[in-house]
């Protein structure tokens, strides 16, 4: 996380990263659709869980926001010193600011994301478009990717046994 020096930037990168968020889902996030009792989130319409990392991040993002801007009537979660005497949300291009010049973008650490879940879970469609909101041919094709690479990993998995034979 040497890219994210900040709580924002902290946070918006666990939204990428764990949650696979888009950039312009994580701008459009406004407080209510962050639980912190019950310890979800919801993005773009689906109620998430929020394990213990992005529930510090956010904590962290929000305990900042009110030290910041006490005052602010801006319901946007992600706001700046443009945005906080506004109603405006923050723009894609400040969010995506701190991840600028790094190897890993936020829409490179989405997809992973998703290849990942797709990974651990089997190749499902299905689940995928459940946990991440997909549509049909977009799951499908992280379902596919992940059989490839599933398929991939047992014939050098069995290549391996078989010169370990020898």
């Amino acid at each position: 996380m040497g890219a994210a020096t900040t709580p924002a930037a902290r946070l918006v990168l666990a939204l990428a990263a764990v949650h696979s968020a888009r950039v312009a889902q994580i701008a459009a996030l406004v407080l209510d659709d962050v639980d912190l009792g019950n310890r979800r989130l919801t993005i773009a319409g689906r109620a998430r869980p929020l394990g213990d990392l992005t529930l510090k991040l956010m904590v962290e993002w929000l305990e900042y926001r009110l030290r910041r801007w006490p005052s602010t009537a801006n319901l946007h979660l992600l706001i700046n010193n443009q945005t906080a005497n506004t109603t405006s949300r923050a723009s894609n291009h400040w969010i995506t600011a701190p991840m600028r010049g790094q190897d890993a973008t936020l829409e490179r650490l989405r997809v992973d994301r998703q290849l990942e879940e797709a990974l651990i879970h089997g190749p499902d469609p299905l689940h995928l478009a459940e946990v991440f909101g997909l549509g049909e041919k977009t799951a499908m094709r992280y379902a596919e990717s992940a059989r490839v690479l599933l398929d991939q990993a047992a014939l050098w998995s069995m290549g391996e046994s078989a010169r370990a034979t020898w």
